[in-house]
């Protein structure tokens, strides 16, 4: 029921309107069931009381917007996925990893490693399921021009060698049953080629373009699910880069809050709706009434401290060794672990 090719079963929905929510990423029943009457209005250039009846008759046929007990929600909750970090002291901190369908944010002055983080997932979501991978693709929304394919080549090469030979498995650089020799040049160059291959790149250039990378996320997304690496990463580095330029003093500040609310919106869908882990980058700010302690502080305000599940933070000490502070998370405790930046990616301490 929920197949592009129904939406024309919708009351007030055409060909040419069923044409316009496709090309928009809403192709099936739940993505229209979970969206907003402005929202689908003008998407498919219709009244917002067409629009309420297309997404009530949508939630209806999605069976969503209900009331469900709490084993139904436990039921669901089982097809969590959980993203290990490849740090055995953060994946605990985290009770196995980054989860799906929520949004985790990590926050810290510059240098602190929240790019290399966001390299990191892109890689290890790539991994088999065994060594805490997804077995997905990622998609990489950079507003700040901290992509770089061979920090992805250094951290592939930096995987123990039984992952690295599981995963020339899972790539299909070698057959199934045929034993792979991670030291070999030419087998290993085909696999950085793989991972680079299932890692979808754009380049945000202001605020309104990263909103529609966004949603262009979700199309991607939905049409990798039945693929044999679906997207299960999206990761923005960084969240907020644009929108602390582009809306600069407090008289800006409201219609900053509102459009950013929208866009942790845009992308807590694609998590909720494709089962994928979404990791956002902040950056911070000082806090000069701080006298005692911290004073560092995430950007974003309210709006972003709510709508994340879980806030990480980062921060520098000696060396490479950085600190992973949970700040924020529903289900777990506040703690702190260790690890280090190598050259290989993050590692253990």
């Amino acid at each position: 029921m929920s197949e592009a090719a129904d939406l024309e079963d919708l009351p007030g929905v055409g060909p040419a309107t069923a044409e316009k929510l496709k090309d928009n990423g809403f192709d099936s029943y739940q993505g229209i069931a979970v969206a907003s009457p402005s929202e689908l209005s003008n998407t498919a250039d219709i009244g917002e009381s067409s629009a309420s009846d297309i997404i009530n008759a949508a939630r209806d046929a999605a069976d969503i917007g209900g009331f469900e007990t709490g084993a139904t929600v436990l039921e669901r909750r089982e097809q969590i996925g959980k993203l290990s970090w490849g740090v055995d002291e953060v994946d605990e901190l985290l009770g196995g990893g980054v989860e799906t369908q929520s949004i985790t944010e990590v926050y810290g002055e510059f240098g602190a490693g929240k790019s290399q983080v966001t390299h990191q997932l892109a890689v290890n979501v790539q991994l088999p399921a065994e060594h805490g991978g997804l077995e997905g693709s990622a998609i990489f929304i950079d507003s700040e021009d901290t992509f770089r394919p061979e920090r992805i080549e250094q951290m592939v090469e930096g995987q123990d060698d039984e992952a690295l030979e599981d995963m020339m498995q899972l790539h299909g650089i070698v057959g199934e049953d045929e034993a792979a020799d991670a030291t070999d040049d030419a087998l290993m160059a085909d696999l950085v080629e793989s991972v680079l291959d299932k890692i979808h790149v754009a380049k945000a250039f202001n605020s309104n373009h990263q909103i529609l990378l966004a949603e262009k996320a979700q199309e991607i997304a939905s049409g990798t699910q039945d693929d044999e690496f679906p997207v299960r990463l999206l990761a923005v580095d960084s969240l907020t880069a644009h929108f602390r330029a582009e809306y600069v003093g407090r008289g800006q500040l409201a219609d900053r809050q509102q459009k950013l609310n929208k866009h942790l919106h845009d992308l807590m869908r694609v998590g909720d709706l494709n089962n994928t882990a979404v990791l956002v980058t902040n950056q911070v700010a000082s806090n000069p009434d701080s006298f005692f302690g911290d004073p560092t502080q995430p950007i974003g305000g309210n709006i972003l401290g709510h709508t994340s599940t879980f806030r990480i933070y980062l921060r520098k000490s000696k060396g490479n060794k950085r600190i992973v502070k949970l700040v924020d998370a529903p289900n777990l405790p506040d703690g702190e672990g260790v690890m280090r930046v190598e050259g290989a990616g993050l590692k253990n301490e």
